[in-house]
């Protein structure tokens, strides 16, 4: 029988190209939306109050050979998304349009995104919708952990959307969340990535310490330079200390942290990044290829070379990492349960004749 593994996540993604505007005057067009409750805002009217406003794309460019996706069972995919909608469940991986879903969806793997599918943030790498988020489902955690039960898993990635109107930032939600898949699913290994519970930590961190996930995951999702254009509302040393504070309450549950590149970063800022996530005793590591998920959002900077991913994993494991996973398609939940038993990451699909680092630069891409 095969084994199913079962992600519940959200959210991760993206780059940007900005400028800051000029004000305008009078009634306009392009006055940002004041969102009703429940209403979804994407695109321009998601990121018109963000700092640095983005620039739409007026031709995207083109993908290299390495940014491959893996086509896999479409009736396994109709299976799951039929399964989700039954439950009214949410995934990261629809919301956030992630690259993976057909390979992961037809694979049995997903990944779940509780408390709805409005943020509170902006962030115009990420294609979650912002808004004004609809009260929390009650139900929502029996929900879930009957999800995870009915389909047999064995390794359970839950995430969410930031909810900043939630006195815990939504971490009390979490732990019904774990608390009622582990009264159905006892074997499960459940992995949680969290918000950074802004102004609210303390009390997040009370909650989680005290009905505790199999790894705490939490993405920093960019180098400190970049954090004003992606990540408004956010802040680097505060999501390092999330992370530091928890592995210090809790030091027999695994940390995790993921990040982009391609929003603009040098590589000798990642390196840098990296050695914080070590200082700030985070045990497993993911990095991915930002991708643009429509025009509206942040622009790819960069297409990083696989053999530059290398690079970063070898820093890692010299860095003494758990386990570190680079590559082009990598995302947080990407394979979780592979990366947690200490699995290396799969090598990106290349093309027929693939570009190397060298052309690559030589050609300005």
């Amino acid at each position: 029988m095969t084994k199913m593994v079962y992600i519940l996540e959200a959210t991760m993604t993206s780059s940007v190209q900005t400028h800051n505007p000029a004000p305008t005057t009078g009634k306009s067009a392009d006055r940002p939306k004041r969102p009703e409750v429940g209403e979804k805002l994407r695109g321009h009217d998601k990121v018109a109050r963000i700092p640095i406003k983005i620039i739409p794309t007026v031709e995207t460019p083109k993908k290299p050979d390495w940014i491959r996706v893996k086509l896999s069972s479409p009736a396994e995919v109709g299976r799951i998304k039929d399964t989700l909608r039954q439950q009214k469940l949410y995934t990261v991986c629809e919301e956030a349009a992630c690259p993976n879903l057909p390979q992961c969806f037809g694979d049995g793997t997903a990944t779940f995104m509780i408390m709805g599918d409005i943020c509170t943030r902006r962030c115009p790498f990420c294609d979650v919708a912002h808004g004004r988020p609809n009260a929390l489902d009650e139900l929502e955690p029996i929900h879930t952990a009957e999800t995870i039960a009915g389909l047999g898993l064995k390794y359970a990635v839950i995430t969410s959307v930031d909810r900043d109107d939630l006195r815990d930032g939504g971490a009390g939600h979490f732990a019904q969340v774990i608390t009622e898949s582990r009264k159905l699913s006892p074997n499960c290994l459940i992995e949680i990535l969290v918000p950074d519970f802004r102004g609210r930590e303390q009390v997040a961190l009370d909650i989680l310490t005290e009905t505790t996930p199999d790894v705490f995951n939490h993405n920093i999702e960019t180098v400190p330079r970049l954090y004003k254009a992606f990540r408004p509302g956010s802040d680097y040393q505060h999501s390092l200390d999330l992370l530091k504070q928890y592995k210090a309450r809790r030091p027999d549950i695994v940390t995790k942290c993921g990040f982009m590149v391609g929003l603009g970063e040098t590589e000798e800022e990642v390196y840098a990044l990296l050695d914080d996530l070590r200082a700030h005793d985070v045990d497993l590591i993911t990095i991915g290829q930002y991708l643009q998920p429509s025009k509206s959002h942040a622009p790819v900077d960069r297409f990083v070379h696989p053999d530059e991913f290398d690079r970063y994993t070898e820093h890692g494991k010299k860095l003494g990492f758990a386990n570190i996973w680079a590559g082009p398609m990598v995302r947080s939940s990407y394979f979780a349960d592979r990366q947690y038993y200490g699995e290396p990451c799969p090598r990106p699909t290349r093309g027929t004749n693939p570009l190397s680092e060298a052309d690559m630069k030589k050609s300005g891409c």
